[in-house]
């Protein structure tokens, strides 16, 4: 299962397209709508959501609410190209006064993109730079998850740091898949504490005033897998190398651990790696989580648990220093609008990112015809399983 995305950030709408989609899937765009909106969500947020409202709208790849098996297209309409039509047309001369964005935002992709296909027009590189483009991928993500769902895998996140405030877990890798969905989902930062939500909208609001953005960490836990999902013969198997590759693609992500992480690399090896334990009932398992859920790039069916870092969104109210690209002088860089924290939103992106690349896992051991199979493969497997546990 794949998807590929289209769409500017201020143009007439976001476009994604999933392939590898097996037939008899349940879709709904409710559901997808649901996810979209808590894409939206969370204190901090600028003043584009205030303008936006998304929803999706499926044009191909279903009949009667279930997949064909062929490539899904889904689209979600920018409102605010109404007030940008002129600025990003699609044809035609550009109207008279345009205003170039000269002035290169410090962190962004701005100027190395300018510099990589030779515009002296940043806007041509920031449209689709932009994190707009995650709503996209958002609506695709809602098709992986309707899958896993029907397989038997839930995926979620919580935020568990905002600049310096952070949640105190004392065993965060035991905690984690306990987290109840309605604590994470009514919280404003979407994090599970509901003294520590107050102290991290506190540091919202304090680093708004000061014209400044935050970063913060986030876990992408799923639960509900079945063992020996990835590979191990080749580098490009191993699930924890296309969960990093899926997860770092993300706009501002500049870091993810995987159980432990590094905090593995300073204790002894008696205290990382999971003893492996077996009872009738259960079979193989492990008396601890610290892998995160992996072993030589595959699943262990222990919770998946993913800690992610994101640096603070580079837009500032009170921007840093760059320099002019027409005048070659100082300046200040330029400002769109802008979040002070999109920790909360990135957070639900990742779950999509994750939800993808574990699909697709399921996919490549299970088939991808149709869910009749498909399911029937899992069966078979876990049965396999169980004969082994004897």
């Amino acid at each position: 299962m794949h998807y590929i995305t289209a769409g500017e950030s201020h143009g007439p709408m976001l476009t994604a397209i999933v392939s590898g989609v097996p037939a008899g899937l349940k879709i709904s765009e409710a559901q997808i709508n649901t996810d979209l909106a808590r894409r939206q969500g969370g204190y901090g947020r600028g003043g584009r959501q205030d303008i936006e409202t998304d929803t999706v709208r499926i044009a191909s790849g279903l009949r009667f609410g279930r997949s064909l098996g062929t490539p899904i297209t889904l689209q979600v309409m920018n409102r605010d190209w109404e007030n940008w039509s002129a600025v990003m047309a699609l044809a035609g001369d550009p109207p008279v006064g345009l205003v170039r964005e000269v002035t290169p935002r410090p962190g962004h992709a701005d100027l190395v993109g300018a510099q990589k296909i030779g515009t002296e027009d940043c806007r041509d590189i920031l449209e689709r730079a932009s994190a707009r483009e995650t709503a996209a991928r958002v609506a695709a993500a809602g098709i992986a998850r309707e899958f896993l769902a029907d397989v038997g895998v839930e995926v979620f996140s919580y935020v568990n740091r905002i600049g310096n405030v952070a949640m105190k877990e004392e065993e965060p890798l035991i905690q984690a898949p306990d987290y109840k969905p309605l604590a994470i989902e009514t919280s404003e930062v979407r994090c599970p504490d509901e003294a520590v939500t107050k102290k991290m909208k506190a540091a919202i609001t304090k680093a708004r005033k000061a014209g400044e953005s935050l970063g913060g960490t986030f876990r992408v836990v799923a639960l509900g897998l079945v063992p020996g999902l990835g590979g191990y013969a080749q580098g490009s198997d191993r699930l924890n190398s296309r969960l990093a590759a899926a997860l770092c693609s993300i706009p501002a992500i500049k870091g993810l651990e995987f159980g432990l992480g590094f905090a593995a690399a300073s204790l002894p090896g008696s205290q990382v790696h999971d003893p492996i334990i077996h009872s009738q009932k259960q079979g193989f398992s492990r008396a601890s989580n610290n892998a995160g859920g992996l072993e030589g790039g595959m699943t262990t069916g222990l919770p998946l648990i993913i800690t992610v870092a994101m640096k603070p969104i580079p837009t500032l109210a009170n921007p840093l220093p760059t320099v002019n690209m027409d005048t070659l002088e100082a300046a200040d860089a330029s400002k769109e609008r802008g979040d002070v924290c999109a920790v909360p939103a990135a957070a639900v992106v990742a779950e999509g990112e994750v939800a993808f690349v574990l699909a697709e896992a399921y996919l490549k051991k299970f088939g991808g015809d149709t869910m009749g199979d498909i399911k029937a493969a899992i069966k078979a497997y876990c049965a396999r399983l169980k004969t082994m546990a004897r």
